[in-house]
C-alpha cells in the first residue's frame, strides 16, 4: 500500500523544488527589496511559526535508530558539532570587532554564529554526495545542544555590545526547536503512516517558509539595507564561507575520510538562520535591525553551499 498522499512524479517534482532551496531565498530577498509592502505580513508570530513548522519536519524525518547509527562511532559527530559550536561563535564575534558593525547588526551577526545547524545543510549534504545520515545527526544534535549552547554563547559574545537576557533566549529556543523536533519525532514512532504521508511535503513547506522570514526582514529593513547592504554582505560571506573553509580543515588534520570532512564543512558553514531571526525578534533584543544579519545569512549560506557542493558533486 502506498502510503503517500501523492504519485511519485509529484514526489519527485517536490524534491526538485526543494534543490532549488537557494533561488528561491534569494527571489524573495530580490522581490522584498522591490516591493516590501508584500511581506510586511510576515512578522512577530509568522516567523516563529514558520521556524516551528521547519523544525516539526526535522523531527518527522528522525528516529532514535539513526541518532545510534551516526554515534557508533561517535568520533565524527563529535567533532562535527563541537567545530559548529566552536568555529563560528567566534568567527563571528571576530568579524563582527574587525568590521566595526553597529551595535544591533553586531550582535545579530554573533546570533547567527551560535545557532545550530540549518536543515537546508541536509540538501546541500545530499547534492555534494556527502555523508547524508552524519549530516542528518549533526544538525540534530547541534540542534538539541542549542537549546542550552545558544543561549550561554549568546550571551557571554554579545554581551559586550548590549545586555543579553539568557533566561529569555533559553525559553525561545525551547518553544521554537525543542517543542516541534519532539512533536516531530513523537509522530513518527507513535504514528507513523501519518508522518509518512506527511513527510514529503515538509522539506518544500521549509523552503517557502525560509524564504518568507527572510523576505519579511529584508522588507521591514529595506532602507538600512540599501544602505550598509555591502557591509552585511560582506560579513556574512566572510562568516559563512570561513565556517565551511575551517570545517573542512579541522576534520582534515583529525585525519576524518573526505565524505566526512565535506560533511562537516556543509553543517560548520550553514546555520540556522530562521533561529536567529526569531532570537532577534523574540529574544529580548529592543533593536530591529538585530534580525538583519539573519535574514542575509539565510540567502548567503545558502548560495555558497549549493556552489560548494555543485563543485563537489563533480568530484566524487
Amino acid at each position: 500500500m502506498n502510503l503517500l498522499p501523492f504519485p511519485s512524479e509529484a514526489v519527485e517534482g517536490l524534491e526538485r523544488f526543494t534543490l532549488f532551496f537557494p533561488l528561491w531565498t534569494l527571489l524573495a530577498a530580490l522581490l522584498s527589496l522591490l516591493q516590501p509592502d508584500l511581506f510586511t505580513w510576515v512578522a512577530g508570530p509568522v516567523i516563529v511559526w514558520s521556524l516551528a513548522l521547519i523544525m516539526l519536519g526535522m523531527g518527522l524525518g528522525l528516529s532514535p535508530a539513526d541518532f545510534r547509527r551516526a554515534m557508533i562511532p561517535p568520533r565524527a559527530a563529535l567533532i562535527g558539532v563541537g567545530a559548529q559550536f566552536l568555529v563560528m561563535p567566534a568567527l563571528a564575534a571576530s568579524l563582527a570587532w574587525v568590521l566595526k558593525l553597529e551595535p544591533p547588526l553586531a550582535v545579530g551577526l554573533i546570533l547567527v554564529g551560535c545557532c545550530p545547524g540549518g536543515t537546508a545543510s541536509n540538501v546541500v549534504a545530499l547534492i555534494a554526495r556527502a555523508d547524508v545520515a552524519l549530516s542528518v545527526v549533526m544538525t540534530s544534535l547541534s540542534t538539541l545542544l542549542a537549546v542550552a549552547v545558544t543561549p550561554l554563547l549568546a550571551s557571554a559574545l554579545a554581551g559586550r555590545y548590549v545586555p543579553v537576557d539568557g533566561w529569555t533566549l533559553l525559553v525561545n529556543v525551547m518553544q521554537v526547536v525543542l517543542v516541534p523536533v519532539t512533536v516531530g519525532v513523537a509522530i513518527k514512532q507513535g504514528l507513523p503512516r501519518l508522518a509518512a504521508r506527511v513527510q514529503p511535503v515538509m522539506p518544500p513547506l521549509a523552503v517557502v517558509a525560509i524564504a518568507l522570514i527572510v523576505a519579511g526582514i529584508v522588507g521591514s529593513q529595506r532602507e538600512v539595507l540599501l544602505r550598509q547592504g555591502g557591509l552585511l554582505v560582506l560579513a556574512t560571506a566572510l562568516l559563512h564561507g570561513g565556517g565551511f573553509l575551517l570545517g573542512f580543515l579541522l576534520p582534515a588534520l583529525l585525519g576524518e575520510p573526505r565524505a566526512v570532512r565535506r560533511t562537516i564543512s556543509i553543517e560548520v558553514g550553514m546555520q540556522n538562520s530562521g533561529l536567529a531571526v526569531v532570537l532577534a525578534r523574540s529574544g529580548g533584543f529592543a533593536n530591529p535591525l538585530t534580525a538583519l544579519p539573519g535574514a542575509i545569512s539565510a540567502v548567503m549560506h545558502s548560495l555558497l553551499g549549493s556552489l560548494l557542493a555543485a563543485l563537489w558533486r563533480k568530484r566524487p
